[in-house]
């Protein structure tokens, strides 16, 4: 045996026992994790995170921190979870916002939702509703349409502020439906509802945990569901896509991600790490509580969800001139 093929064989030897240790995702953890959230404490995306991240860590073994980096409608907290080192120590948990509208918003976004993440798994969805006053002739969607059609520039919607869901959510109403709706942008949801509950806005786009007082009281009318299926709260009310408007979606969700780079393994260990976390009785409680569903899938699902929402919104801001403050 000549010394070149003695050589070969001990390199060979070498790279089949390194290849039979522990992969990163078999030890992993073995320090905190930091997960970002870009909202500040309090919010529906900081508390659905918090009672994930509690089940990670007691699963773990480990501490798992929520660091809220709020700011820029997400942009902050996004940009510092896609600039972290890709391995597992840094993730982010984040709403539609910062992924899928706040990019299509800035002159100069700081990172790019498809090229600079590694999907992980969607977290979950929070079913919104689309209502009126009760001083609008309007029973249904298409009620609604055409009065709007009837009465162009005279119909006007409240939102929670300018480039928020439920700004986007009524442009797209509009853009599908060829109407002209009034915006009254609002500093919150709180001052949004109580103009329109005062019959100051006729429309209004919402979180039904939100709006259920109201309209148990009859102070607001729900005219649809904006996600793409009924939801078990209230199933009497039809989606928007079934009542007048095909193909219309406007959901808030979460999803979870790591930076670009992330390597395959340690992304399928938290995919079932979190999955498991989201099947547990204490967090289908909390998403329950403000009448969410809880995710799941693959990270391909994540993936191909997050395209087709940031596609979906970067039309509507095209089409309505929209920018940030």
């Amino acid at each position: 045996m000549t010394a070149s093929c003695l050589r070969r064989i001990i390199e060979v030897l070498c790279l089949l026992m390194l290849g039979a240790g522990p992969t990163v995702a078999q030890t992993y953890p073995v320090k905190p994790v930091r997960v970002i959230v870009p909202f500040p404490p309090g919010g529906a995306a900081d508390i659905v995170a918090r009672a994930i991240t509690q089940e990670m860590g007691r699963a773990w073994g480990a501490q798992v921190v929520v660091d809220n980096r709020a700011g820029a409608g997400g942009l902050i907290g996004a940009e510092q979870a896609a600039r972290a080192a890709p391995d597992g120590y840094t993730l982010l948990f984040a709403s539609a916002s910062p992924m899928t509208v706040s990019p299509h918003l800035a002159a100069k976004p700081p990172y790019h939702p498809l090229r600079d993440f590694t999907p992980i798994v969607l977290i979950g969805f929070s079913p919104n509703l689309i209502v009126v006053h009760p001083s609008l002739p309007a029973r249904s969607m298409k009620d609604m349409i055409a009065l709007a059609r009837a009465r162009p520039g005279q119909i006007n919607y409240a939102s929670n502020g300018v480039g928020t869901l439920s700004h986007l959510a009524m442009e797209l109403v509009k853009y599908q439906a060829r109407i002209d709706l009034v915006h009254v942008p609002y500093k919150g949801g709180a001052p949004a509802m109580v103009d329109t509950v005062a019959g100051h806005c006729s429309v209004f786009f919402a979180a039904y945990p939100t709006l259920s007082g109201q309209l148990k009281a009859g102070r607001l009318r729900a005219l649809a569901v904006t996600s793409a299926r009924r939801i078990a709260l209230a199933p009497e009310l039809p989606t928007v896509a079934e009542a007048a408007l095909p193909g219309f979606e406007a959901t808030q969700w979460w999803g979870a991600y790591g930076p670009v780079g992330l390597p395959a393994d340690l992304v399928a260990r938290l995919n079932a790490d979190i999955g498991r976390a989201l099947l547990t009785a204490e967090v289908k409680t909390r998403l329950a509580a403000d009448g969410a569903e809880p995710g799941g899938g693959t990270p391909a699902d994540l993936a191909a969800y997050l395209r087709t929402d940031y596609e979906r919104w970067g039309k509507v801001v095209k089409a309505s001139g929209i920018r940030a403050d």
